[in-house]
């Protein structure tokens, strides 16, 4: 980053040169950045704005540098920073960096891709984004220890940031140094999360109120995993099957498995099937072999009309299909994988010698556009000097230490009702996608149910959903009409208010 040489970047790695020349100690690593300005037309009228890419060196409390993570951020040039919001974004994985959210949708350039999210040939670029997030926030994207070009110091200790707290930890402290050296503590303040990014966001929620005093306008929580016995499965939960089959019947339904009386509308046949998952199925699931036969015949019945696979099938799994056979054998027939990120992409099932493929074709129609385009946008727009890799989404974070829960059975729900009963003006922005075979709408829908005693922090959530998959943003319509929803979302959860004191500077 910034403008070091290649030869002061070896010098300051500690390199010691040729045998006759004499040791150096090692300097201490550097905060580098690199600034630029820019301006994009946003609903007509011209936005300009500083794009900072750079890092910070985490310390512990004798001052010894911990990590070095880095980010991006975008700030309107000339705005107030008394009322201008600010949001900090990220992914999830773990293992992702921020590069989804922010070449996805909410930052000023996005990956060029076509209105579907679909990829066009290499090589990858970006394009001005006029639908960016930009107009009514500024943005500042976070890469996690291990992702992007964020590492651990010494790199050794990498696990030591691998973990749920861990994590929250690193990255609230981020947040804090972020928001103290840029004076914006009378910012309002929001997170963007996506995925197991709104696991961190709903502990960060909390962690930043009782740690930093930092209380937050809002959360944007994209494609939430917050209960993880919901989306993962494990056996002995049978609630999770009743969860997933509408999203069964959606991705059915886009493929054209359905059978006429459900095929002719999606938003009718995915409630269908919603009343059928929490009713009849989730009652036959529990049970078990107590359930008479005429009603487990009927059920298997109706499983099939729900998920448009055969009886056969579903018997034979004991009316339990898990999402990775779901997407074996929807398209089986046709040889095709369906993807689990977002459905309505598939890929060839097979290799040449006929083996089963196990991958994710929705993946990799998104992976080369995003890697190329992150990667030559960095270097040649916002000037960042780095040789490093930049970890797009890495699984060298794992094992991740969930601490004394499981995977299965992380949930981080609780902190997140903490934290909206201790602070009444905590807002909740959820958006699900219909075709999300990894975080799937009524798992959202059903932990949002079950947050707390106190029904009415559910006033504050405000939930869409949209014809996309787990990576909404990066469907053209659905991204246009979402960011519609979050510019009033912003305004409801951070409404302008006149300052008393006039202090801040004044620029023509």
């Amino acid at each position: 980053m910034g403008n070091e040489s290649a030869a002061d970047q070896e010098k300051n790695s500690g390199h010691q040169g040729n045998k006759g020349d004499l040791p150096h100690k090692k300097e201490p690593p550097k905060e580098l950045s690199s600034e630029t300005e820019y301006s994009i037309r946003v609903g007509g009228a011209r936005l300009r704005y500083k794009a900072t890419a750079g890092n910070y060196i985490l310390k512990d409390e004798e001052g010894k540098p911990r990590a070095s993570i880095f980010y991006v951020a975008y700030t309107q040039i000339e705005a107030n920073p008394q009322h201008r919001p600010i949001t900090f974004a990220f992914n999830g994985g773990p293992g992702s960096s921020s590069v989804w959210l922010h070449l996805g949708g909410l930052g000023p350039k996005r990956v060029e891709l076509g209105e579907e999210g679909d990829p066009p040939p290499p090589p990858y670029r970006v394009e001005s984004n006029p639908d960016t997030l930009l107009e009514v926030s500024d943005l500042i994207f976070i890469d996690p220890v291990t992702t992007g070009f964020s590492r651990a110091l010494p790199p050794a200790d990498a696990k030591k940031f691998h973990g749920v707290e861990e994590d929250l930890e690193s990255i609230g402290e981020f947040i804090r140094l972020w928001t103290t050296r840029n004076q914006r503590w009378a910012s309002p303040k929001f997170l963007a999360g996506a995925s197991y990014g709104t696991t961190r966001s709903a502990g960060l929620a909390e962690l930043l109120q009782q740690k930093h005093g930092m209380f937050l306008n809002g959360l944007v929580l994209i494609s939430p995993a917050l209960d993880f016995k919901t989306v993962f499965f494990h056996p002995g939960n049978d609630l999770i099957y009743a969860l997933f089959l509408p999203t069964y019947t959606a991705v059915a339904w886009y493929h054209g498995r359905l059978e006429p009386g459900l095929q002719d509308d999606l938003e009718a046949a995915v409630t269908m099937a919603e009343e059928f998952a929490l009713g009849q199925y989730l009652h036959v699931l529990i049970l078990g072999h107590d359930t008479p036969e005429e009603l487990w015949q009927d059920t298997l019945h109706e499983l099939s009309r729900f998920t448009g696979l055969p009886q056969s099938l579903l018997e034979s799994c004991n009316l339990r299909i898990d999402m990775p056979r779901f997407g074996k054998e929807l398209l089986k027939t046709e040889d095709l994988l369906v993807g689990r990120l977002d459905a309505r992409f598939t890929g060839s099932a097979r290799d040449a010698e006929g083996r089963d493929i196990d991958y994710d074709p929705s993946y990799a129609s998104i992976q080369g556009p995003f890697t190329g385009a992150l990667n030559h946008y960095l270097r040649t727009q916002l000037k960042v000097e780095n040789d490093l890799p930049y970890e797009i989404l890495t699984m060298s974070v794992r094992p991740w230490d969930f601490g004394e829960d499981s995977q299965a059975s992380l949930n981080v729900a609780p902190r997140l009702y903490r934290a909206m009963c201790q602070n009444p003006a905590l807002k909740l922005f959820v958006a699900l996608g219909y075709f999300d075979l990894a975080t799937p709408p009524l798992c959202t829908k059903y932990t949002l149910n079950h947050l707390g005693p106190s029904k009415s922090v559910l006033q504050r959530v405000t939930t869409n959903l949209y014809r996309a998959g787990h990576m909404s943003y990066s469907r053209r319509p659905t991204w246009k009409r979402m960011k519609q929803e979050l510019k009033n979302f912003y305004a409801a959860a951070a409404p302008y208010v006149e300052p008393k004191e006039k202090n801040w500077p004044i620029t023509d």
